[in-house]
């Protein structure tokens, strides 16, 4: 492994430098799907695993793909892997495969999966680069599933509907209602809620930033140091 540690990767992929809040890739699946938690955790699911295979193939053949042909090889294997994540959707979640409609195919041209084969995975060794692939995709799942809660709830004033679509008949039951006779808040599962709650969550996490760093600048700011009066017995020649 290069310079950097295990411990970093995850600061960078949950924190640091999140896909969806902070590097604002793969903005098209996060504003569009993300009307439900079901929704959100099913293209979250999908990206990880699209992100963690990929990372894995790109830094395999990192030592004998030349320049020339690292691009087109990084976009067949995201490519296959995409094509292998739809075909189990359509055996195992059909109607929610249904609900993702285009936005599954186009996680091949996410910039997010794209970007760290190309700024980690083909630089770094295996375990490595399945590690970064893994953490990017849980940092970017859990983006769209808190903003897929926050806009469901607004939204409907219930959360974890339909999940059955993912989990089995037995998961209906999961639903919870948290206000009777809710007057539904359209504009929070529309298009305009989600752009509004998304810029929430980022200003947040930036305050967040901001008390840490102050904080720390705190506790690192030096006193100066005070003269001292030393005192002198006898005579000076």
């Amino acid at each position: 492994m290069s310079d950097i540690s295990y411990r970093e990767i995850s600061l960078n992929g949950l924190w640091k430098n999140n896909p969806a809040i902070v590097q604002l890739l793969g903005l098209c699946p996060l504003l569009a799907v993300t009307g439900s938690v079901i929704n959100a955790l099913g293209m979250g699911i999908a990206t990880m695993l699209v992100l963690t295979v990929s990372n894995t193939c790109v830094s395999m053949i990192r030592s004998f793909a030349s320049d020339a042909i690292r691009l087109p090889a990084f976009v067949m294997i995201i490519a296959a892997a995409v094509t292998c994540i739809e075909l189990l959707m359509q055996a195992f979640a059909y109607e929610l495969f249904q609900i993702l409609g285009i936005f599954l195919p186009l996680i091949t041209t996410n910039c997010v999966i794209l970007g760290r084969a190309d700024a980690f995975a083909c630089k770094n060794k295996v375990l490595p680069a399945m590690y970064d692939g893994f953490i990017m995709g849980v940092g970017f799942a859990v983006i769209l599933m808190l903003l897929g809660a926050i806009r469901e709830v607004i939204g409907t004033g219930a959360i974890f509907a339909n999940m059955d679509l993912l989990f089995g008949e037995g998961a209906k039951s999961w639903k919870i209602v948290l206000v009777d006779d809710y007057t539904a808040v359209l504009v929070a599962i529309l298009p305009p809620g989600a752009f509004i709650f998304t810029g929430m969550i980022i200003a947040l996490k930036n305050i967040i930033d901001t008390g840490i760093k102050n904080r720390e600048a705190a506790k690192t700011e030096k006193v100066a140091p005070t003269s001292r009066r030393v005192r002198v017995t006898g005579n000076i020649s």
